[in-house]
């Protein structure tokens, strides 16, 4: 004779097999973005060309280049680092009652970025004993095309301004390393610069 299970009993095994089946469903959870690691080359640095108007002490992964764009400016040139499809643009301007112009225009190269920065962090330069005085821009944005700007002038002869840009499509958070890498390769030759009053 078959007996009958108490309905107290069925209902017991099945809220366990249902809790059973759903333990052993697969729950997917996605993983976070990862991008490939970037190799770092040791910082060693060399001296420019002392014959500009300016010199600098850049680092020797990167090339020194004139600007292709701006053949008749003889003074401005772009450091390149080719393993980042990187570049650093130099432009000089030498100062004629015309600091403000100067000004005004750096300016307005950065503000060009403000649709696509989330954040733009500015730090003063001063340095008396080398006569160097600006301005750097920290662009903050997954989508800055330029993510690191400056300019320094003595405010009477000389005015250089530099922008760091990349040949790719910006995505910022994967280029981060980079950015800090070559950013600090900036600060160093704002730190090494000279001006060189004979060149003019």
């Amino acid at each position: 004779m078959i007996k009958r299970l108490p309905s107290k009993l069925i209902y017991s095994l099945l809220v366990v097999a249902i809790v059973f089946m759903a333990s052993c469903s697969q729950n997917y959870t996605p993983l976070p973005r990862g991008y490939f690691r970037i190799e770092l080359p040791e910082r060693n640095y060399i001296m420019s060309d002392t014959t500009f108007p300016y010199y600098f002490e850049y680092p020797e992964y990167a090339k020194l280049q004139g600007s292709p764009h701006n053949p008749n400016q003889k003074y401005w040139i772009n450091i390149e680092y080719p393993q980042f499809k990187a570049t650093v643009h130099l432009s000089y301007k030498s100062i004629d009652d015309n600091l403000i112009t100067y000004l005004e225009d750096a300016y307005t190269l950065v503000s060009k970025h403000i649709p696509k920065a989330e954040e733009i962090n500015d730090s003063l330069i001063v340095d008396n004993d080398r006569n160097i005085y600006g301005l750097t821009y920290k662009i903050e944005g997954n989508g800055a095309a330029s993510p690191y700007q400056f300019f320094v002038t003595d405010s009477a002869s000389h005015f250089l301004r530099g922008a760091l840009y990349f040949n790719i499509i910006p995505n910022n958070d994967s280029l981060e390393p980079v950015i800090d890498f070559i950013t600090s390769d900036i600060e160093h030759l704002i730190n090494t610069l000279k001006w060189n009053d004979d060149a003019n």
